[in-house]
């Protein structure tokens, strides 16, 4: 990232809405004398400059240098420290057309603003204490956001739902930090009272930390989605259970072996997860070169996948391969064995599989809900407090990993400076996740992720 990304009071501008013609398209400005700057192309500059924040202005920008309108605009003049990057800042609604929104940003950096880097306004914002580092990264995690659940969990974080759980560890772990730091400044015959460590604060703290780890996997999930296969031999009924779970006719079902020659995907949403659903070539012998490249590629597929529906034809029951591969991963938690065509029924369904039928979608509610479990693990209502940062998760690892130690020198009944350090690293770490401590390379590796307007 450029040295010039450190400059935070530099006016900047960018385009906050997509590019891509539109009804409507957002550009924001922000930085010291942005709105004096932005008057100078606007057709009634003393209203803007006489303007209090949170205030709407109508009028045109407009080239000066040709005295030609640009655009019929509304402007939003925020004042800092009431603004969203905490600075002075205009907010311009434009008419979504890409010449314009073009013409508009090239005029306002010909009146002195600069383009903004990817995550600058967000980072101004985390600079000027509008929000902690976690709020930040959940900015990003908001507009990545694959469905309503992760949004609502994402949502959490930004409201400080990180913050406030950290604080109260750090709470915990800074009172021992003081029972600690006085047993070291005073010998024990000028202290008064209890001066014992307490290891039930420490235990909480501890305990809190890794409940918190545990929450990744999920919140992983919820953000960037998984990856489901379905699989299974020749006219086992995949397809049209491709196309139940799509509710729409987007894979072709044929009694004919072999219709599917390569996997289809799509992206649906399940309880609130993502997921990139494949349709795969049916497992067999093939001998035409396409089918069998279908099949190879099936395979990767499958392979990768975070979970593998595998259905097997319920109204002949089970191959010698659906015998083979049941038999394999019947006990793999990657796997779920469905026994499709139960409308066609004529055996039993055997124990460890889940009875459905594509047809008239019998059974279908109790596969989904199965898929949910076995993804989450969890009953998930978007109110939880989850983590999806890498970053965040391994600074809480990091803490954990101090803690164990102190726990384990207080045992052990190891200096207390030994412990002091320790200590002091775990506050550290935590202290990381919100931005209290923090570097230019870290920051640098945050917001350069972001789009640019964010």
């Amino acid at each position: 990232m450029e040295d010039q990304f450190y400059d935070t009071d530099e006016p900047i501008v960018a385009l906050a809405t997509a590019w891509s013609e539109s009804a409507l398209a957002v550009i924001r400005t922000s930085g010291k004398g942005s709105v004096e700057l932005f008057a100078k192309v606007f057709t009634n500059p003393k209203s803007i400059l006489s303007s209090t924040g949170f205030t709407m202005h109508y009028g045109y920008i407009t080239d000066q240098s040709r005295g030609k309108k640009i655009d019929q605009v509304t402007a939003a003049v925020y004042r800092s420290p009431k603004s969203y990057t905490g600075q002075d800042g205009v907010e311009i609604f434009c008419h979504g057309s890409l010449p314009g929104i073009e013409s508009i940003i090239t005029i306002l950096k010909k009146a002195g603003f600069r383009e903004a880097a990817p995550g600058e306004f967000t980072m101004r914002a985390f600079l000027n204490g509008k929000m902690d580092l976690s709020q930040a990264e959940a900015v990003a995690e908001i507009v990545g956001s694959k469905s309503k659940q992760a949004h609502s969990l994402a949502l959490n974080r930004l409201s400080g739902g990180v913050l406030e759980k950290i604080d109260l560890i750090k709470k915990k772990l800074v009172d021992l930090m003081g029972l600690i730091e006085v047993q070291l400044d005073y010998p024990d015959d000028e202290i008064g009272g209890d001066t014992d460590i307490p290891l039930d604060s420490l235990l909480d703290a501890e305990k809190e930390i890794i409940n918190l780890i545990n929450t990744y996997r999920v919140g992983k999930i919820f953000h960037e989605g998984v990856a489901v296969a379905l699989a299974g031999g020749t006219n086992a009924g995949k397809s049209s259970l491709f196309n139940l779970f799509l509710k729409e006719d987007r894979s072709i079902v044929s009694d004919i072996n072999g219709t599917t020659r390569d996997y289809i995907e799509s992206w649906i949403t399940l309880e609130g997860i993502p997921i990139r659903l494949f349709d795969t070539a049916g497992l067999r012998d093939a001998e035409h070169p396409i089918e069998v490249e279908g099949i190879r590629r099936s395979e990767e597929i499958i392979k990768n996948a975070s979970l593998v529906l595998y259905i097997i034809d319920g109204s002949t029951g089970m191959t010698a391969e659906d015998k083979e591969i049941f038999s394999k991963y019947k006990n793999d938690p990657d796997y779920l064995f469905i026994w499709n065509k139960i409308d066609k029924l004529s055996a039993g369904v055997p124990d460890g599989v889940i009875p459905v039928s594509a047809v008239t979608s019998e059974g279908f509610s109790d596969l989904e809900n199965i898929i949910n479990s076995r993804l989450t693990g969890m009953e998930i209502s978007g109110s939880e407090l989850m983590i999806d940062s890498l970053r965040q998760k391994g600074l809480l690892e990091r803490a954990a990993r101090s803690l164990r130690s102190v726990k384990l020198s207080l045992e052990n009944s190891i200096s207390l400076d030994a412990v002091a350090m320790d200590l002091k690293e775990t506050l550290d770490a935590l202290g990381e996740i919100t931005g209290e401590v923090t570097s230019e390379d870290i920051l640098n590796n945050i917001f350069s992720g972001f789009c640019v307007g964010k």
